[in-house]
């Protein structure tokens, strides 16, 4: 259970690397027993930040503080804190039970500590039947789980993951996704991932920080990001969004084919003003019902298969690329659609977001 209390305190970190800016000013309160996840394209700066953490880089301006203790110029070994390596970085020559109780033997602890340690760490992971096994006799998600256990049973505050399950195919990966959170809510430590899937971020994360050079866009819990996201950035980078340009009019946003596209506007966007109308594919509906306040027309140019649902894209007015709508298997089965149907497109008001044009 993630705890209300802050154990990890990111105060206007800045990080710069001769002119460039690699990370500009980043606060974050990051609780105890939490599972954050820094997100974000390649260059946004989550690793640079995620570094700092460990104590690898020192940050030009800001602190991080750690349980209110000023953590920035501590070196790596000493602080609390574990950063699990993307390659996992395993000693090939050792078996499994000797590479996890490694970091307690550079500690000198006693023998029967170390023991006790490494068996426990190993029973919580599923590796006590392979303690005598070497790294190259085990799988990939195998692997992946001896460099968790090496990491977890040092008993760190603060364990940061650099993209831990990039190395695994996609079906082992979705396994992994829900085994790490498994164990994170089992040995209740703070997890601090960086990763640029923003799928595997939703699924695995308690809370989500999403950066774009060197920034902070938005902090968040996965259903704060998807459905409520700061800006079109966000929006494009969390999941499929279909974007409708127009000018703010009262109600929503003008489209260029003169519907009026009916939502939210935020504060601050006056009318005229470059808009974006933003929907999720699965907010639209192929056969609207009386309750959808924005309605339009369009031709179907292409479907997709996808297994639990289908992906359907509709040529309209109200953009230059086809629109996307999702359809659950059950839907398409029912009220079939082929290419060059003419369908209505049906959506509530409710589910349009509004960014102002940047």
């Amino acid at each position: 259970m993630t705890s209300e209390r802050v154990l990890l305190g990111v105060e206007a970190v800045t990080k710069r690397f001769g002119t460039v800016t690699a990370v500009d000013a980043v606060s974050l309160a990051i609780r105890e027993n939490e599972f954050f996840a820094l997100l974000g394209p390649s260059g946004c700066g989550k690793t640079t930040l995620l570094r700092m953490l460990a104590g690898f880089e020192t940050p030009n301006e800001g602190r991080i503080l750690l349980d209110g203790r000023d953590i920035s110029a501590v070196p790596p070994n000493r602080r609390p804190v574990n950063l699990m390596f993307q390659s996992y970085a395993l000693f090939p020559h050792m078996s499994v039970r000797a590479n996890i109780a490694y970091g307690l033997e550079m500690e000198r602890l006693p023998k029967d500590e170390i023991r006790a340690r490494t068996d426990a760490i190993m029973a919580t992971t599923q590796l006590s039947a392979m303690a005598d096994r070497r790294p190259d006799q085990l799988s990939g998600g195998q692997r992946q789980r001896v460099a968790l256990a090496r990491a977890l049973v040092k008993r760190p505050r603060l364990l940061l993951l650099d993209e831990p399950l990039g190395a695994l195919d996609k079906k082992l990966r979705g396994a992994m996704q829900l085994e790490l959170k498994r164990l994170q809510h089992e040995v209740g430590i703070t997890f601090i991932m960086v990763t640029h899937d923003q799928e595997e971020a939703l699924v695995m994360a308690d809370r989500i920080a999403v950066l774009r050079d060197g920034h902070l866009l938005q902090c968040g819990t996965p259903n704060e990001i998807y459905e409520r996201p700061s800006g079109r950035f966000v929006a494009d980078f969390i999941g499929v969004t279909n974007f409708i340009p127009g000018r703010a009019a009262p109600g929503g946003v003008a489209a260029a084919s003169g519907l009026l596209v009916r939502g939210a506007r935020p504060q601050g966007l006056a009318d005229g003003a470059e808009a974006w109308a933003a929907v999720r594919p699965e907010r639209l509906s192929l056969f609207p019902g009386p309750q959808a306040e924005n309605r339009t027309t369009g031709i179907v140019e292409a479907t997709a298969y996808h297994g639990l649902d289908l992906q359907v894209h509709v040529r309209t007015a109200l953009a230059a690329s086809p629109l996307l709508v999702r359809v659950t298997a059950e839907q398409a089965e029912r009220r079939p659609v082929a290419p060059g149907d003419t369908v209505e497109i049906g959506w509530a008001a409710a589910d349009t977001r509004i960014f102002a044009k940047d």
